[in-house]
């Protein structure tokens, strides 16, 4: 979609004034909606920095598709319309997310709630339906709606999702042997992402990518790659390889750039959408991560901070975005460009993963704990020193 910001005019403004309208953050306007001519402008960049911050996206005050999205997913509330599981475009909004948070209460597992109806959904909206007498078609109707409002909390003292992910980590044990990470490179093919002085983010990350692939083969892992070398997959295909793979992290990797050349550092993300909707585990991991390479690398803490971005969101496993650096900020650059940092920056996100299996146990602290470390640990010390 077209990208709207100040300035600009015409019926799409017009109806995201409206909706910005709908939701408070812009007063009335005489006749409730606006016209063809309606403005972008300084109120309506306010409004919309103000949703963007609710709802877990970047502030920038632009309508993009994914400020879009969520724009139109505000609207919906549970009941205003039927919910179902639809294959080829599922549905998606807050009636979802209120759906999905109700059954989490109730004690039935539809993983972490992110508003979208998908099958692990359909799955604990059937088994509810099943336990309280009713059809089990799947569907979220009327009788539905009312048996999920007639009962009370099954589940108390904490949020149960999360509980969930929790506890599947500590189950999970220390060792990094067998399980399976999906690795996903940004952007790729003909979208090499962010480009300066013909250096492409598309080409880095690969690079990236493959150092910490075989660093994580080398400790036993399955480590995945979400795309081709020169293939560009939407985000949402690359959430759907990770469910399918069913994968037990997920790690995307890019770089940053802004207009201004000062803009420089490291930021790592996990999903939280502002209203209370987290995933634990990968907020742990940003954090570790984020300490790791921070300490190896000195790039500027530009800190973790949760996202509602599509591979975040739709992954059924933690997901962590991984930020590195700014490719239009020269000193970013020179680094990036080396491929001796690059092989630190692979080994600082393979030691954060390690340190999140650990749970705290026999660590050593931030920066100390090396790849030969992780495999000694994974492989016995003996097979570790003859590799």
């Amino acid at each position: 979609m077209q990208l709207l910001r100040r300035g600009d005019s015409g019926p799409a403004v017009a109806e995201i004034r409206t909706m910005l309208t709908g939701y408070g953050l812009l007063p009335d306007v005489p006749g409730g909606r606006y016209h063809g001519a309606a403005q972008f402008d300084r109120d309506v960049e306010h409004a919309v920095r103000a949703f963007q911050q609710r709802r877990g996206l970047i502030t920038d005050g632009i309508v993009g598709p994914d400020t879009y999205r969520a724009l139109r997913e505000a609207r919906w509330n549970l009941g205003d319309r039927m919910l179902a599981l639809m294959i080829s475009a599922p549905i998606s909004g807050d009636d979802v997310f209120a759906l999905q948070e109700r059954l989490l209460e109730l004690g039935y597992d539809v993983g972490r709630p992110g508003g979208v109806f998908d099958e692990q959904t359909e799955t604990g909206l059937r088994a509810f339906q099943r336990d309280y007498g009713l059809t089990p078609d799947g569907v979220c109707g009327p009788q539905t709606l009312r048996a999920l409002r007639q009962l009370g909390r099954k589940v108390t003292g904490g949020r149960p999702g999360l509980l969930r992910e929790q506890e599947l980590l500590r189950r999970a044990g220390p060792r990094l042997r067998g399980k399976r990470i999906v690795i996903d490179p940004g952007h790729g093919g003909l979208d090499t992402g962010v480009s300066v002085a013909g250096v492409t983010e598309a080409d880095l990350m690969w690079d990236l990518a493959r150092r910490l692939v075989g660093r994580m083969s080398a400790t036993g892992m399955e480590a995945l790659l979400s795309r081709q070398e020169h293939s560009c997959p939407p985000e949402n295909d690359r959430a759907a390889f990770a469910n399918a793979a069913g994968a037990d992290l997920v790690l995307s990797l890019h770089t940053d750039a802004n207009r201004s050349m000062q803009a420089q550092g490291l930021a790592t993300f996990h999903f939280g959408n502002g209203s209370g909707a987290t995933s634990t585990v990968g907020e742990a991991l940003a954090e570790l991560i984020q300490r790791e390479l921070l300490i190896r690398t000195s790039l500027l803490d530009c800190r973790t901070q949760p996202r509602t971005w599509e591979l975040l969101r739709l992954t059924r496993m933690p997901a962590v975005r991984v930020e590195v650096g700014y490719l239009t900020n020269l000193g970013d650059r020179r680094k990036l460009l080396d491929p001796a940092f690059r092989d630190v920056v692979a080994e600082g996100i393979l030691v954060g993963v390690k340190r999140l299996y650990l749970l705290g146990q026999n660590d050593q602290p931030t920066g100390t704990f090396t790849f030969s470390d992780v495999l000694a640990r994974e492989l016995g010390r003996n097979e570790a020193r003859a590799m």
